[in-house]
């Protein structure tokens, strides 16, 4: 099956695109963008945050769990939403995170393009979703790839995980800690934010594990 990838994601998870589960997944998400229904993000954005940062480049992974499902928002990259689209209540407290642990103010915008660019692997659980309707597509075969994402950035040594909420925290069961920094605290969602996410300061280790390793750190 062609699917269209980075060609470093393409080399390495080829595999993947000819199981039958990624074959059932593409008719069932084909099927939806053809319904009328409103899917997200737009098909060209769907493999967004591969295409932004290839294999060969990741030095964070950030995992979220579906795509933002209202219009104007998902774009690819989880967290992530284009101008003019208003920051998201999720990244407004990355944002004061990140403000509180590096002392400086973080960009107003909510594209996180530049972190993908930096080698910042954005990767939701799922890939596309239903106007309206958080986790539609949960269960399709999204998992079974973004699990295969996973294992193949694993096998990779010296990059950070950053596991907010338990959700991202089982997506990282195939992570060796002993070569990697696994760090986790609660999700940045404004009903978690409060119970650990706040002065987790996991922005300043990543950058300093990075650094250690002969990394250039993040510009978050």
């Amino acid at each position: 099956m062609d699917v269209k990838i980075e060609e470093s994601w393409k080399q390495a998870l080829g595999a993947e695109f000819d199981q039958e589960y990624f074959v059932r997944l593409t008719d069932f998400v084909r099927g939806e963008y053809m319904s009328g229904q409103a899917i997200y993000p737009a098909p060209k954005n769907i493999f967004n945050a591969f295409n932004l940062c290839p294999l060969d480049h990741v030095k964070v992974v950030i995992i979220g769990q579906d795509p933002y499902h209202e219009p104007g928002q998902a774009h690819g990259l989880c967290f992530s939403v284009l101008p003019p689209t208003p920051v998201p209540p999720s990244l407004v407290n990355i944002y004061k995170e990140i403000e509180s642990d590096l002392g400086r103010p973080s960009v107003t915008h909510g594209d996180l393009s530049h972190w993908a660019d930096q080698g910042v692997l954005l990767l939701n659980a799922t890939l596309t979703v239903r106007a309206h309707a958080a986790a539609s597509h949960v269960g399709r075969g999204w998992e079974t790839f973004t699990d295969a994402v996973i294992r193949t950035v694993a096998e990779r040594d010296n990059v950070v995980y950053m596991l907010w909420g338990s959700y991202a925290q089982r997506k990282a069961e195939f992570v060796d800690p002993n070569r990697n920094l696994i760090l986790k605290s609660v999700h940045p969602s404004p009903l978690s934010a409060h119970r650990g996410f706040f002065g987790n300061h996991h922005f300043s280790q990543a950058n300093e594990y990075l650094a250690a390793h002969g990394k250039t750190p993040i510009e978050w």
